[in-house]
């Protein structure tokens, strides 16, 4: 077996690890993935989503009105390990294994190796001396350790899901340049990327525009079977497009677009302000909504791009980052930029890598959040390539020293050469792992919803005999983690429970269902309204005067819950 297989089963190895270790419990479930499993258990139990819905495509949830795919994906999970983390989990971190065989094997697809190998007994026991030989190797590796892959691929992130989608139908597409069976497949995979998440309705159009530009001359010569292949993808994506133009839903992506920000019209407004008559045609064709939103988004676009966002400190969201780490590592800064200088003196094979690399932070930045590491997550994909092209360059250069005339010289500088660059390798990695599982619950314990977990199973075991469970609403979405700890009866909750008005975000939540009561803690109110209740709130809505019955500390050690018994 060539080593390079080898290597790659390690990788694979490495990258299950990486992404399986602790999955059921950390970190701890968040509010979106208590509605994926639970919605996905609901379907299971009733064939309904939580508010009654039949079979969606996009499940209402929150009124945020998320793609089902993935909740689809989760379901055979919950049936065969029961409505846990795990189940929830599962699918989206084995999807991330696979997309390190996919950048392997999609690698190998660009560079379509041409030179033979005389020698096939060196073949077999070494990767060959051109960089673009290793590129496939790399790119495995550097996205199996990568943290903005791993972070997204430990949880129901369905955005890593869409991108393991994205990766298949381009590894699919490029093989179908040559064998046309791959492109009905190709266009199911990207199809499906838009079934999963939001931003892939925007990334995938705009890529598959730049492979057909990109490869007219292949796809003009073929072009029915590509006509053929789209008009499947068009037949499957109907239900999609006939469901994603409901007011409901697109209001909801309307929300947190670009347009919702009023910060351009206020703009707009002042610059208008500072010319002498603001009536006149010229303040009114430099200065409107077309220029200023338009600048906005290359603003947003370009931030994604900034050496701090991706190297330094990553995204500014605690739920999306890591404490004291970008998105890549410290030591791809200059992979990256070596990367980028070699394809560029010769581009050919990469043209759709560097398109990709341009439009993949193409939805993060029509909203007003930006820089935003989870809609622009698929941007790890044609950065790491790069990244490994980058790395494969700078071991080829040190194992082939030029300019050291002493053979015992070449080699002692070699060696050094090596240990220094995997030494700092392998520095960034540990580093990033001891901030990850040692730091990140502790620095950020509000980035998810630790301490629920065990407040629920304290009401389980003490709840009973109360009437009412008045419950604080300070943390995101409390009443779904609740339903999905309690495994509480789908048909129950969708016959008995009042989804709220949109807030200014354009979220909904549901105050009350059973016993308990979801509401900002007003303790010398509450304690006269809900007699013989347990009362929930944090350690500021509690009064320390009252009788504390139990504190609730989450898994990082932080007090997130006081219990009164009222």
């Amino acid at each position: 077996m060539k080593i390079s297989k080898i290597l790659l089963i390690v990788i694979i190895l490495l990258a299950f690890i990486l992404r399986f270790y602790k999955l059921g419990n950390y970190p701890a479930l968040n509010a979106d993935e208590a509605a994926i499993g639970y919605n996905a258990y609901s379907i299971l139990e009733t064939g309904k989503d939580e508010h009654g819905n039949f079979w969606p495509i996009h499940f209402q949830s929150f009124n945020d009105y998320k793609p089902g795919l993935y909740f689809y994906l989760v379901m055979p999970f919950i049936k065969i390990f029961g409505l846990n983390g795990w189940a929830v989990r599962t699918p989206n971190a084995f999807l991330g294994v696979a997309t390190v065989a996919l950048i392997y094997l999609l690698a190998q697809e660009l560079i379509k190796k041409r030179k033979k190998i005389k020698d096939q007994k060196r073949a077999d026991l070494e990767i060959n001396d051109n960089p673009k030989d290793m590129l496939p190797i790399l790119s495995a590796f550097l996205l199996a350790v990568s943290p903005w892959h791993i972070h997204f691929s430990r949880g129901g992130w369905e955005v890593n899901t869409a991108t393991f989608f994205m990766v298949l139908g381009l590894l699919l597409f490029l093989k179908g340049l040559d064998k046309n069976r791959y492109l009905i497949f190709s266009f199911l995979s990207f199809a499906s990327s838009l079934y999963t998440y939001h931003s892939a309705r925007v990334v995938v159009p705009l890529l598959g525009l730049g492979l057909v530009v990109i490869y007219w001359k292949i796809v003009r010569n073929n072009l029915k079977n590509y006509f053929f292949a789209g008009v499947i993808m068009l037949a499957i994506l109907f239900p999609l497009m006939k469901d994603i133009i409901k007011p409901e839903i697109f209001s909801r992506a309307a929300g947190v677009g670009l347009f919702a920000d009023p910060g351009p019209i206020s703009r707009i407004n002042e610059q208008r302000g500072e010319h002498i008559d603001f009536t006149l045609p010229y303040p009114r064709i430099i200065h409107n909504k077309i220029v200023n939103y338009s600048l906005a988004f290359f603003k947003n676009l370009s931030d994604h791009f900034h050496g701090e966002f991706l190297f330094l400190s990553g995204d500014i969201i605690q739920r999306n980052r890591v404490p004291e780490t970008g998105q890549m590592y410290l030591f791809e800064i200059v992979f990256v930029l070596i990367g980028l200088y070699k394809i560029v003196r010769s581009p050919k094979s990469w043209k759709i890598i560097l398109w990709w690399l341009l439009i993949a932070p193409a939805a993060a930045a029509l909203t007003f959040q930006s820089p935003h590491a989870l809609r622009a997550q698929n941007m790890v994909i044609p950065l790491t390539l790069i990244s490994a092209y980058g790395l494969a360059y700078i071991i080829n250069w040190i194992r082939n020293l030029e300019g050291v005339s002493s053979k015992l010289n070449r080699k002692i500088i070699r060696f050094s050469c090596f240990v220094l660059l995997f030494a700092f390798i392998f520095w960034n990695i540990s580093r990033y792992l001891h901030m990850y599982y040692v730091h990140m619950a502790k620095e950020y314990p509000f980035s998810s919803q630790y301490g629920v977990k065990e407040l629920v199973n304290y009401f389980k075991e003490n709840g009973n005999n109360y009437d009412n469970v008045v419950v604080t609403n300070k943390y995101d979405q409390p009443y779904i983690l609740f339903l999905f700890y309690l495994k509480y009866p789908p048909q129950q909750f969708q016959e008995n429970h009042v989804l709220t008005s949109r807030d200014k975000y354009g979220f909904s939540t549901v105050g009350f269902f059973d016993k308990f009561v979801f509401q900002d803690i007003n303790w010398d109110k509450d304690r006269i309204l809900f007699p013989n209740s347990l009362i929930i709130g944090t350690d500021d809505e509690i009064p320390k005067e009252a009788n504390i019955t139990k504190k609730i500390y989450g898994s990082n050690g932080y007090l997130y819950f006081e219990v009164v018994s009222n």
